[in-house]
């Protein structure tokens, strides 16, 4: 779907209304800060550690506020949903948490820990090859043939209002911000962290990072229109989507100032710092803001600078490689 005129809009009353529903379910989580950090990119920096949230990621925020909206009828019938890690244990969890049975495809390759979280969590999991097959079109079958409601990881009013409760407490608990910088996938995170900056800190200029290899969101927002690329290959396997949905390049488009890229090596930089000068286990495609902030085009200096960690479930094994 090319066309954005259609998209159905999210403001910020249904992120208002999705920290409610999230309130003494999803961690508050903290806020770090790093004399380091700010010394080297001479900007004072504020980390919201979404890494410590339940499953480890800030999916948890859009997989239970979608769920939790579900009648009784619809819990029974269960939902699918498609991910290749993180949005797969989300709703893996919300649903053990709200009675509703959930199934989930991922990826062959996905990272072990990963999957076996997803299951450990008591959901089917439906492997498949992303190289020859769409994970979209499976997870649309299973849907019709179980009755099932389809949670997609973005493209989801719900998702996306979910997604933008961390950056809702983040500026309640810091103040106003000069800039946000935000992990980029398919643009869910991004827009309801944007909707957030925007009635809360108008001044904020929010900043998407996205892997250089996987540039769909940046390409989308120059051109002002949907732009497909190939399957990215990076190490930052949340990050590896084909293009933004409609409704999140409108968000996009109305909310965000800019959308920059990193490349792995900057990753992997960025991810080393985490891990040893701050103590924070942060995988790949959570590190993509802060790798944004240190090694991104844009001047930061003096500023007062918002950096969403996105996630925590880093496969040990892999990341022992990438910082050996």
């Amino acid at each position: 779907m090319n066309d954005l005129s259609n998209a159905v809009g999210v403001t910020y009353a249904d992120l208002a209304a999705a920290a409610a529903r999230l309130e003494g379910v999803a961690h508050r989580t903290p806020v770090a800060t790093s004399s380091q950090f700010d010394a080297r990119a001479g900007c004072e920096a504020y980390f919201k550690c979404e890494n410590f949230q339940r499953m480890g990621a800030f999916k948890f925020r859009g997989a239970y506020n979608t769920l939790s909206k579900l009648d009784a009828d619809a819990r029974k019938r269960g939902v699918v949903a498609f991910s290749s890690g993180n949005h797969a244990q989300a709703v893996a969890l919300a649903g053990k948490l709200l009675g509703v049975p959930a199934t989930i495809v991922m990826p062959r390759d996905a990272p072990a820990v990963k999957v076996a979280a997803t299951r450990g969590y008591g959901a089917e999991v439906v492997l498949y090859d992303r190289e020859e097959e769409s994970r979209e079109k499976i997870a649309a079958r299973l849907a019709a043939e179980r009755g099932s409601l389809l949670v997609p990881p973005f493209d989801h009013p719900d998702v996306i209002a979910g997604q933008g409760t961390c950056a809702k407490e983040l500026i309640e608990e810091v103040g106003p911000l000069d800039y946000l910088f935000v992990c980029c996938g398919g643009a869910g995170l991004l827009s309801g962290c944007a909707i957030a900056a925007s009635h809360l800190s108008p001044g904020t200029r929010v900043v998407g990072v996205e892997p250089a290899a996987g540039d769909d969101v940046q390409r989308s927002f120059r051109a002002k229109q949907i732009q497909h690329i190939a399957l990215p290959d990076t190490i930052a396997d949340g990050a590896r989507t084909q293009a933004p949905s409609a409704l999140t390049l409108s968000l996009v488009l109305r909310y965000v100032h800019d959308v920059i890229t990193v490349s792995d090596a900057q990753l992997v930089e960025a991810m080393r710092f985490l891990w040893e000068r701050m103590k924070l286990v942060v995988e790949p495609t959570g590190a993509l803001a802060t790798a944004g902030v240190l090694d991104g085009p844009i001047e930061v200096g003096g500023k007062r600078v918002g950096i969403i960690l996105s996630g925590g479930n880093a496969d040990l094994k892999a990341v022992a490689k990438l910082l050996a």
